[in-house]
């Protein structure tokens, strides 16, 4: 009896993987994560090959703050309708389309600015424009995503656009690296705005999200309606919010604090851009959709508090693989061994955030209530990133990568207490 139940369950998880949702949701999350590590760690490889220094590259990568602050320009994308699109693609599809191709004009034009100290304002202008467009796509499909899905389809479609995602991260970082490496940073970068165009034709295939989503009419104070009611709606609704808050303030901010100095360590371990193109942005991608496959089936099979829990320990534990190898140095077999732990980690943690922050919206306030709950699992991370190049040059790069590692330790804490007492997720 048992195997029957065993079968029946992945034969309706193979056919929910199947299903034309599950595939939209695969190429739109590619248009999602590509343009990401074009003001990541793409980026920051550009920076260093021009000898920019790593204080310097440490405060550029606060233009991916954009990311965390993509809620205070939410609620227009919720309560407002573009001009003309609109008439042709609804609300939803309409902002994503503006977006994309907002994101891939901006990618173009940063292509043909040269990050000498002359342009060095005007190229981080720029890549802020990249960020601010793409944080908008983000803000407008995971709304998206979470009206045309029940609850309990949030895992596999979280799974499917963590999937696209990750082959993102691959395209923008191995195969721009590689790119750059034989030819340039400029004709990789342009390659890239045109790839943008895979998510303009994947809206276009999209479905519009039901009309009779029930969205409260604003009325008195304009603020109090986009930001306030909200907010409160999603504060009221869980009587645990300050625990939750605490725990998506802590859950990434231990990798994510350490991440801008990751590139400029490789380099200055002895690695060239090509063997970190193929282990860390090709390899290490693969080992990142391995874990997006296991957090999207374990949070369905086990619940969300457990994988949670095993989370945010590993997240911590794999950041203290960078610490040996800075201890270690040059190690080719201890880089691969760490870019696949720190990956796999990451491609699951993700997953589980992305499944956990759903659930807690409502689909009344869904691009607000995502997005600031988004904003509040990269604050943390992300301000102190902005630091990270300050803090390696004081203590090294064995004392931030040991930092980093402990600033992880409260989620553990947090989530243990949940899964301890079994409080629902």
């Amino acid at each position: 009896m048992e195997n029957l139940s065993n079968k029946k369950y992945w034969k309706n998880t193979l056919q929910e993987l199947l299903s034309k949702k599950v595939l939209i949701l695969f190429f739109l999350g590619f248009s999602a994560g590509l343009p990401f590590l074009l003001v990541f760690s793409t980026l920051q490889a550009w920076l260093k090959e021009v000898n920019i220094e790593n204080v310097t590259i440490g405060f550029i990568s606060w233009v991916a703050i954009t990311y965390t602050l993509k809620f205070s320009w939410a609620p227009f994308l919720d309560r407002f309708n573009l001009p003309v699109l609109n008439i042709f693609f609804g609300r939803r599809r309409s902002w994503l389309i503006f977006s994309q191709l907002m994101t891939g004009l901006s990618i173009f034009i940063l292509a043909n600015i040269s990050p000498n100290s002359e342009n060095l304002i005007m190229f981080s202008f720029f890549a802020f424009l990249v960020a601010f467009f793409s944080a908008t796509q983000d803000v407008a499909l995971d709304a998206y995503r979470i009206e045309v899905a029940k609850i309990e389809e949030q895992g596999i479609l979280g799974a499917s656009y963590q999937l696209g995602y990750r082959i993102a991260l691959i395209t923008s970082g191995a195969l721009a690296l590689v790119i750059a490496d034989n030819y340039s940073f400029e004709i990789s970068y342009k390659i890239m705005a045109g790839l943008m165009l895979v998510g303009v034709i994947s809206t276009l295939f999209a479905q519009e999200p039901s009309d009779f989503i029930e969205r409260p009419q604003m009325k008195g104070n304009l603020i109090f309606s986009l930001y306030i009611e909200p907010l409160k709606d999603l504060l009221s609704r869980h009587k645990n919010a300050a625990l939750i808050i605490m725990l998506i303030l802590f859950y990434r901010a231990s990798d994510l604090s350490m991440a801008p100095m990751a590139m400029p360590f490789y380099k200055d371990i002895g690695f060239t851009l090509t063997e970190i193109a193929y282990v860390a942005k090709t390899f290490g991608v693969f080992m990142s959709i391995l874990g997006v496959i296991v957090g999207g089936i374990l949070w369905k099979k086990l619940g969300g508090i457990r994988t949670l829990f095993f989370g945010s320990i590993m997240i911590s534990s794999t950041t203290l693989m960078f610490f040996l190898m800075s201890i270690l140095e040059k190690n080719m077999e201890l880089f691969i061994a760490t870019i696949a732990l720190d990956n796999f980690t990451s491609g699951f943690a993700g997953t589980l955030m992305i499944a956990y922050l759903s659930s807690l919206t409502n689909k009344s306030y869904a691009g607000l209530q995502y997005a600031a709950l988004f904003g509040l699992l990269m604050i943390p991370g992300k301000f102190l990133a902005g630091f990270s190049g300050l803090f390696e040059e004081a203590f090294g790069y064995s004392g931030l990568f040991l930092a980093s590692a402990a600033i992880g330790i409260p989620a553990i804490l947090i989530s243990y207490y949940f899964y301890k007492n079994n409080i629902k997720v």
